[in-house]
């Protein structure tokens, strides 16, 4: 008889399935609530043990997955798609969509502050002679 339930092997092909999902802005509970992907606590104890490497591509994902949600802050904040309705032959404001919008902003900068506050001490200052410019660079290699 067959065995069935979640995968838990380690496959190539899944561990990129997640990273490249993940990079794309989807959360891995998201991921990990399809019945023909590995449940949560696999993958996480995937990354803990650094499976076949997965741990590097899972912190290259996260980095991807913050900028994609810094994107889509944006993107929202600039969407006026259903701010108003009509009622009665005049355009009204929705509150609701624009309430529901403010709650998409504010978990992705409440969720973005605690991330790059997370990382703020770890940081790499790139060796720069013209003083005119500084950029600071957070890596994965130079996290918690």
């Amino acid at each position: 008889m067959a065995k069935k339930g979640r995968p838990s092997r380690y496959t190539k092909a899944v561990a990129k399935e997640i990273l490249k999902r993940m990079s794309y802005g989807e959360s891995l509970s998201a991921i990990c609530r399809e019945e023909r992907m590995p449940s949560r606590p696999t993958v996480l104890r995937w990354v803990v043990e650094d499976y076949h490497g997965f741990s590097d591509g899972y912190a290259k994902a996260w980095d991807l997955r913050l900028s994609f949600m810094a994107d889509e802050l944006i993107d929202i904040a600039d969407d006026s798609t259903n701010d108003y309705m009509q009622k009665e032959g005049k355009d009204v404001l929705n509150a609701e969509a624009v309430s529901r919008s403010r709650l998409r902003v504010d978990t992705r900068k409440w969720m973005l502050c605690k991330l790059v506050n997370r990382f703020k001490d770890n940081y790499e200052e790139p060796k720069n002679d013209d003083k005119e410019e500084k950029f600071v660079y957070v890596t994965s290699s130079n996290r918690d």
